[in-house]
């Protein structure tokens, strides 16, 4: 008797559970089984800054995952591609005919002075990093009896657990190394508006700062040695795809396990996709492009549609919660490109800015801060490439005076 195909993802976050729902939505027969270290169903980490603030729960952030056998806490430590076989944390074993490694990032520990215990073990008490549900509740915990935090990086994370720990009463400041706050997405103006907005909410930034270490005391010491006071320290410095598997099991890996178009490794069988995924030279680390990798592979593996490609992404960051808005999309750096058009409006009174760079009449990326009334229409536009009217005003007539 011929025995069920079997398809085993390693990690059970958000790319994983996403393409075990789309896999069997799409029709698909195999069994699927998701191996998680975590000891809990898949969740949406995006969420994680509205846990802290307790606008959700746990349980209201979960991710459905189709039909699939969830293994929590069952952490994989070794992969033989050649044998079809992986081993689990307490030495069991488990065959497979299709492998989607889905093993996400781990959070960015700098090299900062201090941030460890002093016998090497772990950070030390006060300072944390926001990556899980457990992060999130050792967070929480800290918040309830703290005055002061600083949050170091002053990208997307950073920005949302910043703007969440405001809204608990904490007195924040963020120390971003980077020239103006979520330099990825955001030019310098709707930065400068951005900065502003987190003001009012008792939030100070210093961006173009370094911090050197963190002293006996636990201030915040930066390189150009002012000091911090603080109770709290959030780390917020980006992520590193977790590529150890894959490398030990002879993958090809550079900042992450590299893949084809079909999200395909070197090796046969085995796939990749989400934060740990690297796609023509780059790794998202973002929620959109993690969803379409998995997407594409369940639509390949379940047959629906076995010449889908993955072709790369254009990630929309996004903030919604709270007094503080904005969305970035695209290519919103125009500066190497004078073919480019440029058009902002801004609002200084009510801290709004929306920038639109404009290919003739396509749009090629967009800023919106504070207003996120046509975000929706802007981004299908990017996405189907349709031309724009021959006065896009309207798009952005929400706001108040161009420039």
């Amino acid at each position: 008797m011929t025995r069920d195909r079997r398809i085993a993802v390693i990690g059970a976050g958000m790319a994983a559970a996403r393409f075990a729902e789309r896999y069997h939505a799409l029709g698909g027969t195999a069994r699927v089984t998701l191996y998680g270290a975590e000891p809990r169903a898949p969740y949406n980490r995006v969420l994680l800054a509205d846990v802290l603030t307790g606008r959700y729960d746990a349980e209201t952030i979960a991710l459905p995952f189709g039909r699939a056998d969830l293994r929590p806490g069952a952490e994989v430590v070794g992969l033989d591609p050649a044998a079809r076989r992986l081993t689990l944390a307490d030495g069991s074993t488990e065959t497979w005919d299709q492998l989607v490694l889905a093993t996400g990032a781990n959070p960015v520990l700098p090299p900062i002075r201090g941030l460890r215990r002093p016998d090497g073990t772990g950070l030390r008490d006060g300072v944390h990093a926001l990556r899980t549900l457990a992060d999130c509740a050792r967070l929480s915990e800290d918040a309830t009896s703290a005055e002061r935090a600083v949050v170091i990086g002053g990208g997307v994370l950073g920005v949302s657990t910043a703007r969440a720990l405001a809204a608990l009463g904490v007195a924040v400041e963020i120390v971003h190394q980077g020239p103006h706050l979520i330099e990825r997405q955001l030019d310098e103006d709707a930065a400068l508006a951005l900065r502003g907005a987190l003001r009012t909410l008792g939030v100070e930034t210093y961006p173009g700062n370094r911090v050197r270490a963190v002293t006996a005391a636990g201030e915040v010491e930066l390189a150009n040695g002012h000091r911090l006071d603080t109770d709290l320290i959030v780390l917020a410095c980006g992520v590193r795809p977790r590529t150890a598997l894959a490398h030990a099991a002879g993958l090809a890996v550079g900042t992450g396990i590299v893949v084809d178009d079909t999200l395909a490794t070197g090796a046969p069988h085995v796939h990749a996709i989400g934060d740990c995924a690297q796609h023509r030279g780059t790794v998202h680390g973002l929620a959109g492009p993690a969803w379409e990798q998995a997407d594409v592979l369940a639509a390949r593996l379940c047959g629906a549609d076995p010449e889908a490609r993955y072709t790369g992404s254009r990630p929309l960051a996004r903030l919604t919660a709270g007094p503080i808005e904005y969305a970035a999309f695209g290519d919103v750096q125009p500066d190497e490109h004078p073919e480019l058009d440029v058009l902002r409006l801004t609002d200084a009174t009510r801290g709004s800015y929306k920038k639109l760079v404009l290919r003739g009449d396509r749009l090629v990326g967009a800023i919106l801060l504070g207003d996120l009334a046509t975000v929706g229409d802007l981004a299908r536009a990017l996405e189907r490439d349709d031309p724009l009217p021959d006065h896009p005003l309207h798009l952005l007539t929400t706001l108040g005076a161009a420039r």
